[in-house]
């Protein structure tokens, strides 16, 4: 988006876009929502989906009315620079439809962007609240310095002034805020938003449907693919190859490096059953439900949804403590987490709980308890609410 790319970020103090007459309170605050990584109706299914998906219905339950004005995305796996500007211009066209197709009314009462970073940049976001004099909110946006030289420079460029225009930040990954907390302009608000679970749209089965004694059922679910899933596969391999005792693994999981995922665990065949794809709640509450341990590295996790999601059931979680993993896995309460990408330290936590059913009964007992109070819907609409209600005093969100 080559236009808009050159435009400077709202100056320091500038004002909060807090001045747009309302139309009546009755109307819903109507949210322009995009997801630049990865629209919510992506055939794939992800974490960043399940995420898109999620804020849509906390936005709902908050009051708003979300509407997705374009599915289009800005992903660039190498950084490519024939590839960013294609995706630019195709941005650049976007966005001059959305206002095209908007003018002479307010389309929007705000923006609201879903993850930002310099593989993704927010190319829509930043031109159209400008021109149409809007509060522009990003949710999971992030800063790495790191890619301010090479293949992403352009990337991190044009996240990094999206971010500076943002009149409200929301934090689900906690490393991400001392990054956006250093570059925060004046006026700019940053607030957490814990991450959460539909859980009004999971059935909840419970413990009770786990074989008392006997071998232990882990758990895994998580797509196959190369880079960090692959490296997280291989951690786990590793691990379960030192894990003595009684013990068996189901995967949930499929896509291009399934090969390879198998080919780690063939020294163990035995002991592990490859379910490929599950997309239903109901098959996977009963998964998660009959497990007594979910496993996952998470190596460069950003946060993982399967761990909420397990804990709902009452399943607690071995994982590995990467980025905002220890925000959703509470180290002894709801889970262990291992260091970073480290077999034996994983391997390790497994053992300490296949040694100690009691400790692992109460972990499980603490993760239902935690999603509940900290990672539930309604705990995320409350939050959403009050706070895209403070940029918009003129305006009430709908009850």
């Amino acid at each position: 988006m080559a236009s808009s790319a050159t435009r400077t970020p709202r100056q320091a103090g500038a004002p909060q876009h807090d001045a747009v007459p309302a139309t009546g309170a009755e109307r819903p605050l109507r949210v322009g929502f995009h997801a630049p990584m990865k629209h919510p109706d992506h055939p794939v299914p992800s974490g960043d989906r399940t995420i898109a998906r999620l804020l849509l219905r906390a936005l709902a339950l908050a009051g708003c009315e979300a509407v997705l004005p374009s599915r289009s995305g800005s992903f660039n796996a190498t950084g490519d620079a024939a590839t960013q500007q294609r995706l630019e211009a195709e941005a650049d066209a976007e966005a001059a439809r959305i206002l095209t197709e908007g003018r002479g009314s307010a389309p929007f009462d705000l923006w609201f962007t879903y993850h930002s970073f310099h593989k993704a940049p927010d190319l829509l976001g930043p031109r159209i609240t400008e021109a149409l004099t809007i509060p522009y909110v990003v949710a999971e946006g992030s800063r790495a310095p790191k890619q301010a030289a090479g293949p992403w420079a352009r990337g991190h460029a044009l996240a990094g002034a999206g971010l500076d225009r943002a009149d409200l930040l929301l934090v689900l990954n906690p490393r991400d805020r001392p990054a956006l907390e250093a570059a925060r302009r004046p006026g700019q608000r940053i607030a957490g938003l814990a991450p959460f679970v539909d859980d009004e749209a999971w059935p909840r089965l419970g413990p009770s449907r786990r074989t008392k004694g006997g071998a232990a059922r882990f758990l895994t679910v998580a797509m196959m693919r190369d880079g960090d899933k692959l490296a997280s596969y291989a951690v786990l391999a590793e691990a379960l190859a030192r894990v003595a005792g009684e013990w068996s693994l189901d995967v949930v999981g499929d896509g291009p490096a399934r090969a390879r995922v198998e080919a780690l665990f063939a020294p163990m065949a035995e002991r592990v059953r490859f379910l490929g794809r599950i997309d239903g709640r109901d098959a996977l509450a009963r998964l998660y439900a009959e497990a007594d341990l979910l496993l996952w590295p998470a190596v460069n996790e950003a946060i993982g949804m399967i761990f909420p999601e397990a804990a709902l059931q009452g399943c607690p979680a071995v994982a590995g403590r990467f980025g905002g993993v220890p925000s959703v896995v509470a180290h002894e309460t709801s889970g262990l987490l291992a260091e970073p990408g480290d077999a034996g330290s994983f391997a390790a936590a497994v053992e300490r709980l296949l040694a100690d059913r009691g400790l692992l009964a109460r972990l499980g007992a603490g993760a239902a308890e935690r999603v509940a109070a900290r990672h539930s819907i309604a705990a995320a609409a409350a939050s959403l609410r009050r706070e895209l209600g403070a940029l918009r005093p003129a305006r009430s969100l709908a009850p």
